[in-house]
């Protein structure tokens, strides 16, 4: 009889030492395969260390947000909605609105929206980075560019 081989699991220690740095730029990327990209380096899913329960995803660095691409007519059919909680409290903002008032917003929703609802998630969506224009203050970190494929 052949012993079965040992499962994997990574410790959170060294899940934190491999972490590295991601540069993508969503310049004329779609919006939603853009996040599901994202998602999937936060989460660590692309390597073979992937544990589902420990934080193995590395850092991500976002820039040029503001040029994000949205198919068809959803920069005016498209609302982001938020409630107060109070009567008459709800408000309604079509994306392309948002793009011009907070260009960051809409990438940070889509990739929140793709990630655990859990600890885990609100931790993950902490790595990732996203800024309006082609400029970002993490140069010390080393960034390397993001294949989009």
């Amino acid at each position: 009889m052949n012993p079965q081989p040992k499962s994997f699991s990574a410790k959170p220690a060294e899940a934190r030492n491999e972490r590295t740095w991601w540069v993508i730029d969503a310049e004329g990327k779609p919006l939603g395969r853009l996040a599901s990209r994202i998602a999937t380096v936060l989460r660590g899913k692309n390597k073979p260390t992937f544990t589902p329960h420990v934080d193995t995803g590395d850092f991500v660095i976002v820039v040029n947000a503001k040029k994000v691409l949205l198919t068809g007519r959803k920069l005016q059919q498209k609302n982001y909605v938020r409630h107060s909680g109070e009567p008459g409290g709800f408000r309604s903002e079509s994306y392309g609105h948002l793009l011009e008032r907070k260009p960051e917003l809409p990438i940070q929703k889509a990739v929140k929206g793709m990630l655990p609802k859990n600890i885990l998630g609100r931790e993950l969506l902490t790595k990732l980075k996203v800024y309006a224009g082609p400029d970002h203050p993490h140069a010390a970190q080393k960034p390397q560019p993001l294949s989009y494929s």
